[in-house]
C-alpha cells in the first residue's frame, strides 16, 4: 500500500523497516546483536536475537551456553552463533514504540530520497508542471512536480503572465539541493535561458541530434531573445532550421513563452562576422577590433539603422553584447553620434 501511495519501492521500504528492528532491538538488549529478514513475496518477518555459543556465559546479552543453543540449532558447537526467535511479547512497550518512530522515519527518510533522485533525474531539464495555487498578494506559484510541490517565485516568472490554478505549464529545472532538515527542494524558473535551449530542442530536430548546435542565448524574458546557432555541416541551414517552414518551429517557441520575440543568428568563429550577426535586425557596415584581450570593439551602422541597432532602451545592443561577450561601441555611417553599450 505505501509502495502504490508513496511511489516508494517495497525493496527500499523493507530494508528500511529491517534497519529500524534492528535499531530497536540494540536498544533495548543493549547490543547490537538483531537479526530481522523480511520476505515480501511469503508476507513473513522474522526477528530473532543472534548470540554466541560458548562453553562458558560471562556476557548473557550476548552469549549462550552450547546446551541451550542446542534447542535451536542441534548442531552447533562452541564458537558457532545462533539465531534466537523473538515474539512481539519479548519487546517493552517503549521499545515497540520506538521502533514505529523509526520506521516512520525511514519511510519519510525514504520518500525524500526517492523524491531527490527524481528531481536529480530532471535537473537541468525541461517539465510540464501544474499550478496548484497562486499567492494573490507576491505573485508566488505553487506547482507540482511529480510528487512534491514546489514553489515558482514572482521574478522566475515571464513578466506580464498571469498564472491561474489549474494551468499547466513548461518550467527549466535550474537546480536541486538538500535544504534543512533533509528536505528536498528544486530551483524551477521560467526566465532562465536555458529555457529557451530546451524549448528549441524539443521543437528542432536537428538541435536534439546535434547536426545544429546552440552556441549562446542572451534574454530579457518576455521581451526579447537571442539565440546563436551553428552547423558544422555546410549543408545544413543552422538559422533556417531553427525558424523551420514558414516560421513554425520558431512561432511554436514564440507561443510558448507567451510572444516574447526571438532573434536567430548564426555563430562565427570570427569575432567581427558574429558581433555583426548578433545586432540583427540591424544592417552593419564594418566591425573593427580595438583591443582583443579586453574584448572591445567599434560598429558602424548606416544612420538609418543607429536606433534600430541600439534597441528600444539600448536593449539590442545590450543583448548583443551578452551574446558575444563583446563590449560594442556603435556609431552611425556619419560619424555624428557615438553610443556605448
Amino acid at each position: 500500500m505505501i509502495e502504490k501511495e508513496k511511489k516508494v519501492p517495497a525493496e527500499l521500504l523493507c530494508d528500511k523497516i529491517r534497519q529500524a528492528i534492528i535499531t530497536a532491538i540494540k536498544n533495548e538488549k543493549g547490543r547490537d546483536i538483531g537479526v530481522c529478514e523480511i520476505d515480501p513475496a511469503t508476507e513473513t518477518l522474522e526477528i530473532a536475537m543472534r548470540k554466541e555459543v560458548v562453553d562458558e556465559v560471562n556476557d548473557p546479552a550476548a552469549e549462550i551456553l552450547v546446551d541451550a543453543a542446542r534447542r535451536y540449532d542441534p548442531q552447533v558447537v562452541a564458537g558457532d552463533y545462533v539465531d534466537i526467535p523473538l515474539q512481539k511479547s519479548d519487546f517493552s512497550r517503549i521499545a515497540a514504540t520506538n521502533t514505529k518512530n523509526v520506521v516512520r522515519q525511514c519511510i519519510r527518510e525514504a520518500e525524500r530520497s526517492q523524491l531527490k533522485q527524481d528531481y536529480q533525474n530532471k535537473n537541468q531539464e525541461l517539465v510540464t508542471v501544474k499550478v496548484v495555487n497562486v499567492d494573490a498578494q507576491t505573485g508566488d506559484a505553487m506547482v507540482e512536480l511529480g510528487r512534491g510541490v514546489l514553489n515558482l517565485p514572482k521574478v522566475e516568472q515571464v513578466p506580464g503572465e498571469v498564472l491561474k490554478v489549474g494551468d499547466l505549464i513548461k518550467v527549466y529545472v535550474a537546480q536541486v539541493d538538500s535544504g534543512d532538515k533533509g528536505r528536498v527542494n528544486a530551483t524551477i524558473s521560467r526566465t532562465h535561458p536555458g529555457l529557451v535551449r530546451r524549448l528549441f530542442e524539443e521543437e528542432v530536430p536537428e538541435i536534439f541530434d546535434g547536426t545544429v548546435e546552440i552556441k549562446a542565448i542572451s534574454r530579457e524574458a518576455g521581451s526579447r531573445t537571442k539565440i546563436a546557432v551553428y552547423s558544422a555541416d555546410e549543408n545544413v541551414d543552422a538559422v533556417g532550421s531553427c525558424i523551420g517552414a514558414r516560421g513554425i518551429r520558431v512561432g511554436k517557441v514564440v507561443d510558448l513563452l507567451g510572444g516574447e520575440k526571438i532573434d536567430i543568428v548564426k555563430y562565427s568563429s570570427k569575432p567581427e562576422e558574429f558581433i555583426s550577426a548578433a545586432l540583427a535586425p540591424a544592417d552593419v557596415i564594418s566591425v573593427e577590433i580595438l583591443d582583443e584581450s579586453a574584448n572591445s570593439c567599434s560598429v558602424t551602422v548606416p544612420d538609418d539603422q543607429l536606433s534600430l541597432a541600439i534597441g528600444n532602451k539600448g536593449q539590442n545592443a545590450r543583448l548583443a553584447a551578452r551574446l558575444t561577450g563583446w563590449k560594442i561601441d556603435i556609431k552611425p555611417e556619419s560619424g555624428f553620434f557615438e553610443i556605448k553599450e
